[in-house]
């Protein structure tokens, strides 16, 4: 990555940049990779450090993957959004495994793994970023497992729903009985007949590969 773009990118991406001293600023620039990632693409599996990820274009799902079980997603990453969680030599004390991969095409600055670690072991103000970068995220973990754990699925659906509206800004939603459910941990039977019951409510309408929310404010009472 060129010195100059990398100087203008990072000292807004990172609030520790000027606090590094010019040849760990060059070393950092020199360790990152500009990567493009078509849809689909995994691009980190959990078992090893694939660095730190900063997204500029598309958007990455980070998801727990069980050894038995379904996928479940904990949140998603958008442009200037960085992931620490994919770069496990950098936070030993946490030992959270997620894969990540691109929910559209992405193009992301993937900064060498081992590099940052050790450049965060001499700057205290990179290290203390990176821990609270990766535990702001949990947050959003825990908000996850609060609605598996707790709640109906109805009202889980209706919240997932409401997320995605509020994310495009559109009603109409381009996804799969299959894909909300994976998305959800869950099975494409229980998600296919409580969308039938919010099509019966004129919550949505359905479509081929998708579907439309016809009352907002019912989706809304129910996702509270």
């Amino acid at each position: 990555m060129q010195q100059q773009d990398c100087q203008n990118q990072f000292s807004s991406f990172f609030p520790f940049w000027k606090d590094l001293p010019p040849k760990d600023q060059e070393l950092l620039c020199k360790s990152t990779s500009i990567q493009s990632y078509p849809k689909g693409t995994l691009i980190h599996d959990g078992n090893d450090c694939t660095g730190a990820i900063v997204v500029t274009s598309g958007c990455l799902r980070v998801y727990l993957q069980p050894e038995q079980g379904r996928e479940i997603t904990l949140y998603r990453l958008f442009p200037k959004d960085i992931c620490m969680l994919s770069a496990s030599c950098v936070l030993d004390s946490i030992t959270f495994d997620v894969a990540i991969d691109a929910e559209e095409d992405s193009q992301c600055y993937l900064i060498a793994g081992g590099v940052f670690a050790d450049m965060a072991d001499r700057n205290i103000a990179m290290k203390n970023f990176a821990l609270e970068t990766a535990v702001a995220r949990f947050s959003d973990v825990m908000w996850v497992m609060q609605q598996i754990l707790f709640m109906s699925f109805d009202k889980r659906l209706a919240i997932f729903l409401w997320d995605e509206v509020a994310k495009t800004g559109n009603n109409s939603i381009k996804m799969t009985h299959e894909q909300i459910a994976r998305y959800m941990g869950s099975a494409r039977e229980v998600v296919s007949r409580m969308v039938k019951y919010f099509a019966a409510e004129g919550i949505v309408e359905t479509s081929r590969g998708g579907l439309k929310i016809l009352d907002r404010e019912k989706l809304r009472q129910l996702a509270l």
